[in-house]
């Protein structure tokens, strides 16, 4: 199945293209590859929410950070398609690299970048399972909790 039908089929609309925030582009294409710069969990050019991930006052709670991981890998998808020239083009997903905003004590990275990668698995199906890292950081560009690169192989 396209994954253009596949998106529909799942009521899945992906959204505009992330415009960068600084000295990069969205995704850039090499040989039957697509790398996604990392995307941010945007929404009509907005932050979805902004902090640390955490327990706790004050704090994303992990599974909110989960779903806007999810939002991030959309973006990605996005912006690949853009660069690919069609969302079509997109054959499988390579690897994923999750960055997550941490509070010092926390420790569930993998259960937040999940967000990211159960989305790519439910779009692509089997050629959406992929390598993937799981990153704990201090900060990360506006404030945002999360932030998402996929590299794609192009059909």
């Amino acid at each position: 199945m396209a994954v253009s039908q596949r998106l529909a089929e799942l009521g899945i609309e992906l959204p505009d293209v992330v415009p960068p925030v600084a000295s990069y582009v969205p995704a850039v294409t090499i040989g039957d590859l697509v790398m996604t710069s990392g995307q941010l969990p945007m929404v009509d050019g907005a932050l979805a929410a902004t902090g640390k991930v955490g327990d706790g006052a004050g704090h994303v709670p992990a599974a909110d950070a989960a779903g806007l991981a999810r939002l991030c890998a959309l973006n990605a998808v996005a912006a690949a398609a853009s660069a690919a020239g069609g969302v079509d083009r997109l054959a499988r997903v390579v690897k994923v690299v999750g960055f997550v905003a941490s509070d010092p004590s926390f420790t569930g990275q993998p259960g937040v970048v999940n967000g990211a990668s159960d989305a790519l698995q439910e779009i692509f199906g089997d050629a959406g399972v992929h390598a993937r890292s799981a990153v704990g950081v201090a900060a990360l560009p506006l404030d945002a909790p999360v932030e998402v690169e996929v590299t794609f192989q192009l059909a």
